[in-house]
């Protein structure tokens, strides 16, 4: 580790000298790509450091861990901490080791906890926010490249830079998928309303000619029926609907007309039994099906 945050430090050294020429020379969008990366070394630099404070504090407690099989709770953090970063620091593969040395003597389930972040396992908070793999935000780019310009006596302008890092960036892909939706909606709105009116229009043209026929059916059935005027039913459906409103009020008419007819019907049928029933009529009467049928 000593010997990554050397190789680190010259590293930084360099990319922070290429951004200060960036800067000079008016190339800020370049710059404030660079500097991400900067960023990123010097959090890997800081994690480097507090892991190995976390190692000589294992190695000075080697006995105790060999006593105890469990893990002893002053040693937790530090062992969590380096088991969750030994994947994340792939520079040092002695971590690894380590790591599963741990997971020989505690259990996969421990190994586990950590990895994942589970509650109560113990990590470091700062070992986590600086191997976050999610980028830096815009005031921590904004705090580094001042200190490089600062670093390197640069009389820079940041307003620019600070306006674009302020500003708030729409979610292209989200945006793009939100129109062309809006757009699908919209196409689709008037070939809907075209269907469902036609849909209607053909159901009110069709009942019509239907009613009717099962009215003229139910009158010739039933005398009683007769007498029920059919200049309602014939007008409700004969008027011209102008909207989809008035096309649903016809169709409700037209049901309510049938359901009234089959009423009048059976009780016509009603009437007919009773007075055959009464005056011991032998006469057939209609029955539902058109049968004649014998009441004696």
């Amino acid at each position: 580790m000593k010997l990554l945050q050397n190789k680190r430090d010259m590293q930084l050294k360099h990319m922070k000298k290429e951004i200060a020429h960036f800067l000079q020379a008016g190339q800020e969008p370049i710059a404030r790509i660079r500097v991400e990366h900067v960023i990123r070394e010097m959090n890997l630099w800081a994690a480097y450091e507090i892991l190995e404070l976390f190692c000589e504090f294992i190695l000075a407690r080697v006995p105790i861990l060999e006593s105890e099989k469990e893990c002893p709770r002053e040693l937790r953090e530090a062992i969590a901490s380096i088991i969750f970063a030994a994947p994340r620091c792939s520079e040092v593969p002695d971590l690894l080791q380590i790591k599963n040395l741990f997971g020989t003597k505690y259990g996969k389930e421990f190994i586990m906890v950590a990895s994942e972040l589970r509650p109560d396992s113990g990590v470091n908070r700062t070992i986590i926010e600086k191997l976050s793999p999610t980028s830096p935000s815009g005031a921590a780019r904004l705090k580094m490249l001042k200190e490089i310009a600062q670093e390197y006596s640069l009389n820079w302008d940041s307003s620019a830079t600070e306006a674009e890092f302020m500003k708030s960036h729409e979610d292209l892909l989200g945006g793009a998928k939100q129109i062309h939706r809006q757009d699908g909606i919209s196409e689709s709105r008037p070939s809907q309303q075209g269907y469902g009116q036609s849909s209607v229009s053909r159901e009110v043209e069709s009942l019509p000619a239907e009613a009717t026929q099962r009215f003229q059916k139910l009158q010739a059935q039933n005398p009683v029926s007769k007498s029920m005027p059919s200049s309602k039913l014939t007008s409700a459906f004969q008027a011209p609907p102008d909207t989809r409103r008035n096309q649903t009020d016809v169709m409700e008419i037209a049901r309510a007309a049938l359901a009234s007819a089959d009423r009048a019907t059976a009780a016509a049928r009603a009437a007919a039994q009773l007075v055959n029933v009464s005056y011991g009529a032998t006469t057939p009467t209609v029955a539902a099906e058109g049968k004649p049928l014998n009441l004696m």
